[in-house]
């Protein structure tokens, strides 16, 4: 792979990358370093491609495959997510069943990899990796954990944040009864005062059907100071399941939730 230009070869320009700790270039660090055309920059890519030895979540943005991932086809999510968003440009959280499952909640390893932005954005494919999207508007006053990767640092929902958004994304997250599967297993994670201060960045009803899940799953220890806000509102009632009508089900005086839906939570 001799530059066209006068730059260096970009498979040893690679393999520096590497040694320092680097897993993600762009094409313009590339065409950059090889000096020569785009068109010219772009054939060795394909060729490296082709070889396995880099994958390309986003065009314009690459990643350098190991031989030990290169059955994958692509570095595992957590390894390249902080610099994928650098490269978008926007803020961003590992979040719903993703988070749950790195707070220890992994009842089931999620098909897809979740990450909360403030704005769409499409899917992105990578080998055998799916990244998943989904917007949440209060991004930004969100609280996180940083995490260490082999890679560097990542962003992570709190488990509090987490729960919030299982309940408020419930269609991402394989309905209720999942949720609630869930939730049994991230509650011992959950700091029953931070629950309470992050209700008032999400909608009242997803604070009064995840005290009702967590009761529900025999964590009342967790929702004393959520409930005391959920009071404090006096909202009216909402539906357990926002896809079926309330019609007469019971409702769970405390949290003010219609229970128009049976939750089974698996053991």
């Amino acid at each position: 792979m001799k530059p066209a230009g006068n730059g260096m070869d970009l498979g040893r320009w690679i393999d520096d990358l590497v040694a320092g700790g680097r897993s993600s270039f762009t094409t313009d660090e590339a065409r950059g370093v090889h000096g020569g055309t785009y068109k010219a920059v772009q054939a060795v890519l394909r060729r490296l491609r082709a070889k396995g030895e880099i994958a390309s979540p986003l065009r314009g943005f690459h990643l350098v495959v190991p031989p030990e991932y290169r059955r994958l086809g692509c570095l595992p999510p957590l390894w390249f997510i902080d610099d994928l968003a650098r490269h978008i440009g926007q803020p961003y959280y590992v979040a719903l069943l993703s988070a749950a499952e790195l707070h220890g909640a992994a009842h089931q390893r999620p098909q897809t990899f979740q990450v909360m932005r403030p704005r769409p954005h499409r899917s992105v494919e990578c080998g055998g990796v799916r990244i998943d999207f989904v917007m949440r508007g209060s991004l930004a006053r969100v609280p996180v954990v940083l995490r260490n990767t082999p890679k560097g640092m990542v962003r992570i929902a709190t488990p509090e944040v987490t729960a919030f958004d299982l309940v408020g994304y419930v269609h991402r997250c394989g309905g209720l009864d999942n949720v609630a599967t869930v939730l049994r297993e991230l509650a011992e994670a959950l700091d029953p005062v931070a629950l309470a201060g992050l209700a008032p960045l999400s909608p009242v009803p997803w604070a009064q059907r995840l005290g009702f899940l967590l009761d529900l799953v025999g964590s009342w220890g967790r929702t004393g100071p959520l409930s005391a806000w959920v009071r404090d509102q006096a909202p009216p009632t909402c539906a357990l399941d926002v896809d079926r009508p309330p019609g007469h089900g019971p409702v769970d005086r405390g949290w003010r939730v219609v229970v128009n839906v049976e939750i089974e939570v698996d053991r």
